[in-house]
This record gives structure tokens, C-alpha cells and sequence, in this order.
């Protein structure tokens, strides 16, 4: 009994020793490399061409860690050498740590190869072309730097690329050589193109089009028999993507059935959803609780005619509007546009229910939109009213007006990134006038103007500057209605004030608006993680009558949040130095930064 329990014990013990002799099998000796003597931009690529590095997780002996620490040196050289340094070599030392192997290597790039001369032999009929001029210059601005075949490479196939892109289809690179000295360090770049004959558009062939022969037409940049240009079939794909017909839009030239030095171009197209509806709930500081329906025909005839309806109501507004648009496709993305607006508003200081019948035309000019058109304005209208106050407040003040006005307007923006600004700015112009009394209680004249400039200082902050001005000439003030009006106050206004509710006061003491404007606005964000983060703003200004401009000041701090639908500002602001009126005021806007 006694030697069959020993026995027992023993197998016992086997089997509990046996994991520990799987763990003894499993360990490994991995290699922990260290390199010195380089930068950083050359230290990633050496690391990642030693051999030594694939060892980090796995197993190695030290007969075969000597092995590939003999051959370092020579990767080394092979690693360095396309980056102009030939005479590089490396020393170093293996050292035991624990069950792994360290490696220690100090490198000497040695001195760099420099570019001594470039010499570019091109045709002059494609080199005097601006686009392959600029590369070619790309190239020839590598003389006196540091050979570096990575650099050299792209601006070398940049120059062919150029080549095809500007309509040299048949191009060929029939001299490409580096000439490198390695005892005087210096390198010479040699390189001949043959051009061959340009290119020329053919016949622009669309299929899949819902529209008549020929509309499609204007959106072409360019004409059978001008040259070839790639950035032109770029442009041509962007402008159909924009026009928002199409599901769809392949512009493919047809090189392979190009004769004779010209070349068709096919444009593939699916038409896209033609009537989307879009709708939902949605909540402003300024308008309050509300529900905004749409529903948008993209065209509605074969001549690409578009219509658009939309209603909104919430607590403090309601509109209902349409707008049919007859676009004349082109360089200048002009359209003509016809709508009519219904607008019940209640504000903090009035009411109005107008309507609005607008024409106007809108078009790219010089960089900006322009927009030209006519108004029609009638309406009533109740100025000074409090919430829950009766129309027939002692000092409120009533009106009814018909307005016939032209205006114009001119509208620019430039950002990195539409979701999120780093740095970006827009500026919004208009300028708008009665023609005397003509069809019009009264005479006015209106110029006003909106700016604003985001600029990222660190990768986490933002300095956020706006602005806002505008001037009235009018011989009646009481007949023009509160949107023709200027106040201040609201989510982009001064902050710590409710919407329009600062501006001139009657002798009862009522806000009626004026005829001037100034606002400015100082805004600081800080974001903790790349969706969140805060925001410290001052902002400063009124509506005023005459000379009389008394600033009212409004700071505090907001919450921002890059939400998937957008940016969401949530600020609470509080006016300064005001003797009537205190406490704080919360502003909720949902929208892009500019």
C-alpha cells in the first residue's frame, strides 16, 4: 500500500509540474532593439528594415541573434542609401536582459548626397503649358537639396502625370537616370521626355439622362476640339454631382478609342431620388419647441426645373414657404428663383404676420454669390409687445405696410472642413431700397453687413471673431415692419439677452428697434476630447437711432459637442454692468460653424 501511494503521489506531482514545463517551453528570448545616432523621420524606417526588428514577439536563440546582428551594418546602408546618405555604417553591442536579447546599435549616417544639377529635356509645346511648367519647376528646385529618392520619384512621375492629365496621352519617359558620386557626394538628375502629339475632346455622349438633349450640355466646361484636360473632366463631374440630379455620375474618357488626336468622353448617369421629404423636431432659445416638414422636387420637368416647400412651427414662429428654381447650368452656376413666404413671428418686443413674394437671380461671381432680385413685403405688424400682453397695451404700437423693394446681396465662404472649422471665414453683404414711395407706404434704404473669422491656435483651441453692422435711410420709420427693423439680442446677437430684445425704446419705455446696427462678438473654445468641449465669449453692441450707441455687454460659458447631426452650442450668458437687467439667459443653436 505504501509503494502504491507513493506512485500515486508522484504522478500526482507529474501532472501539477506539468504546466510548469509547457510555460518553461512557451517562454522565448525576443529582441528589444534600441537605435541612436539618427532622427526621427530615419530611425522609423531603419527600424522597420532590420531584420532584428521582426524578433520583438518571437523566439530566438543567441547563435541566430548574432547572425542577424552581423547583418545589420549592411541593411543599415541599404535602409539610409535612398535617403542620399551612402556612406552610412552602424556599431553596437548585444546584451542578455532577462530571457531577452537587447540590441543596442549607434549609427553614423555619414555625409549626404546633394543634388548638384538637374537637367529636364522636354518639349516646348507641353512645357509652356502652366500646369506641367509647375512641375517640371517641382523637379528642378530638387537642385542643392539632399537626394532623396522618395521626393524625387513623386515629383518625376508628377511630371507625367502632368503630361496625361494636360492631353499628351502618349507620352514617354525615355531618359530617367540619378548619377551619384559617392566620393564627392554629389548626384545629377537626367531626365527626357517625349510628349508626343496632344490631345483634343470629341463628342461628349451622356447616358442614363432624365432631361432633354442639350440641357446636360451646359454643364460641359469646355468644347469638342479644345484640348484635353483631366481637371476640366473633374470639374464636369463635381458640377453634375452639385446639381443633385443624378444617383450616379461616371465621366469616363474613351482613350482607348482615341483616334487621331481626339478623344471622346462618355458620361454615365443614374438619375437620383426625385422627391425627398425631410422633416423633424427641433428646439431654438429664439423660436422655442417647433416641428420643420419639407419635401424637395430635385426637377420636375425634363428642363431640370426644381420646387421646394417647407413649414415650420413652433412656439414663436411659423412660416410656410416655397421657392421654384429654374437653374441655367454653367461656370457660373446661375439659376432664376421664384418663391413666396407666409411669416408669423413673435419675439420678446413684436408680432408680425407678412407676406413675401421674392424673384430674383443668383449666380458665382468673382468668387462670390450674387444675388439680384425683387421684393414684395405686406403685412401687420405690433412693435413694444410683451408675452401675454393685450394689443391694446398703452404704448404699443401698430401697423399695417405694403413694401416693393429691389435688393442685392453678395455672400462668401471659405473653411477646411464644414463640420468642424480650424480656420475659416464668411461675409454676407446686402444692400436693399425702395424706389421712392413706388407701389410702397414708405421710403427706405438699407445697407448691412455679417462677418466672421475662426482661426485654430492649437490643436485643442479656437478664436472665434464676429461681427454685424447696417444702416437705414427711411423718411418713416413706424411703417416699416420689425424684420426691416434692426434690434439686438439672441443666440447671435449678445448673448445674455433674449432675441431682439435691446435695441431703441418709444417714450413708453418699449423696445421698437432702430436704424443702426453694431454688434461684435469674442469667443474662446477649448475642446478636451475631439467631440467635446467649452467655450468663454464676450459679446458687445446694439441697435440704435441717430448717434445715441450705447453697447450692452453680455459674457458667460457654453458646453459645444460635434454630435453626428452637427455642432450643438448650449451657452449661458449674463448681461454686464446693466442696472436694468440681471440674472442669465440659456442660448441653444444647432448648426454649422460658418
Amino acid at each position: 500500500m505504501a509503494i502504491r501511494s507513493q506512485r500515486c503521489l508522484r504522478r500526482r506531482l507529474g501532472l501539477l509540474a506539468l504546466p510548469l514545463l509547457l510555460l518553461t517551453t512557451l517562454a522565448h528570448a525576443g529582441v528589444q532593439l534600441v537605435v541612436d545616432g539618427v532622427d526621427d523621420t530615419l530611425k522609423g524606417p531603419v527600424i522597420a528594415g532590420l531584420e532584428l526588428s521582426q524578433y520583438a514577439t518571437r523566439e530566438v536563440s543567441e547563435a541566430q541573434v548574432q547572425r542577424l546582428y552581423e547583418r545589420a551594418p549592411d541593411q543599415v546602408k541599404a535602409v539610409l542609401a535612398p535617403y542620399g546618405f551612402y556612406d552610412a555604417s552602424a556599431i553596437g553591442r548585444i546584451e542578455q536582459v532577462g530571457t531577452d536579447w537587447r540590441v543596442t546599435l549607434h549609427i553614423t549616417p555619414g555625409e549626404p548626397v546633394l543634388i548638384t544639377s538637374v537637367d529636364i529635356a522636354l518639349d516646348k509645346q507641353a512645357a509652356d503649358i502652366p500646369g506641367i511648367r509647375r512641375a517640371k519647376r517641382a523637379i528642378e528646385r530638387l537642385k542643392d537639396q539632399q537626394l532623396n529618392d522618395g521626393t524625387y520619384d513623386a515629383a518625376r512621375d508628377a511630371l507625367s502625370s502632368a503630361l496625361t492629365a494636360n492631353g499628351f496621352l502618349n507620352a514617354r519617359l525615355v531618359t530617367r537616370r540619378v548619377e551619384v558620386n559617392r566620393g564627392e557626394h554629389s548626384a545629377a538628375i537626367k531626365l527626357a521626355w517625349e510628349a508626343g502629339q496632344r490631345y483634343r475632346y470629341g463628342q461628349i455622349h451622356f447616358e442614363g439622362s432624365q432631361f432633354r438633349e442639350g440641357f446636360l450640355d451646359r454643364y460641359v466646361p469646355f468644347k469638342s476640339g479644345d484640348y484635353f484636360s483631366q481637371d476640366q473632366l473633374l470639374q464636369l463631374q463635381q458640377a453634375l454631382n452639385g446639381a443633385d440630379y443624378f444617383s450616379v455620375v461616371n465621366v469616363l474618357p474613351d482613350i482607348d478609342e482615341a483616334k487621331e488626336g481626339v478623344i471622346d468622353v462618355t458620361v454615365q448617369l443614374a438619375p437620383a431620388k426625385r422627391t425627398i421629404y425631410t422633416g423633424g423636431p427641433f428646439i431654438g432659445t429664439d423660436t422655442g419647441v417647433g416641428l420643420r416638414a419639407g419635401m424637395e422636387r430635385r426637377w420636375i420637368n425634363r428642363r431640370g426645373h426644381k420646387w421646394k416647400n417647407e413649414i415650420v412651427l413652433a412656439q414663436r414662429l411659423k412660416t410656410l414657404s416655397t421657392l421654384y428654381s429654374i437653374p441655367m447650368p454653367g461656370d457660373n452656376q446661375r439659376s432664376f428663383n421664384f418663391g413666396a413666404n407666409y411669416r408669423d413671428a413673435n419675439t420678446t418686443t413684436s408680432q408680425s404676420r407678412t407676406l413675401e413674394l421674392v424673384a430674383n437671380e443668383t449666380r458665382l461671381w468673382h468668387g462670390w454669390t450674387r444675388t439680384i432680385g425683387l421684393h414684395a413685403l405686406s403685412g401687420t405688424f405690433t412693435v413694444g409687445k410683451q408675452s401675454g400682453e393685450k394689443d391694446n397695451a398703452q404704448g404699443l404700437e401698430h401697423g399695417r405696410s405694403t413694401l416693393l423693394y429691389p435688393e442685392a446681396s453678395l455672400s462668401r465662404k471659405k473653411a477646411d472642413n464644414p463640420t468642424f472649422v480650424r480656420n475659416g471665414w464668411s461675409i454676407d453683404i446686402y444692400a436693399r431700397s425702395t424706389v421712392g414711395t413706388l407701389l410702397s407706404d414708405a421710403s427706405f434704404s438699407q445697407l448691412a453687413a455679417d462677418a466672421k473669422w475662426i482661426h485654430a491656435f492649437t490643436r485643442r483651441d479656437r478664436l472665434i471673431l464676429r461681427g454685424s453692422a447696417g444702416y437705414t435711410w427711411t423718411d418713416n420709420f413706424d411703417a416699416l415692419p420689425p424684420q426691416l427693423r434692426f434690434f439686438a439680442g439672441g443666440d447671435r446677437s449678445v448673448r445674455g439677452y433674449s432675441f431682439q430684445s435691446i435695441g431703441p425704446k418709444n417714450s413708453f419705455g418699449r423696445v421698437i428697434g432702430g436704424k443702426s446696427l453694431l454688434v461684435a462678438s469674442t469667443e474662446v473654445e477649448h475642446y478636451f476630447t475631439k467631440n467635446w468641449g467649452m467655450a468663454a465669449f464676450v459679446d458687445a453692441g446694439n441697435a440704435f437711432s441717430g448717434v445715441d450707441y450705447r453697447p450692452r455687454v453680455g459674457a458667460g460659458l457654453g458646453v459645444r459637442w460635434l454630435s453626428p447631426v452637427g455642432m450643438i452650442r448650449v451657452d449661458v450668458g449674463t448681461p454686464i454692468h446693466d442696472k436694468d437687467k440681471h440674472g442669465v439667459e440659456l442660448h441653444l443653436v444647432i448648426g454649422p460653424d460658418l
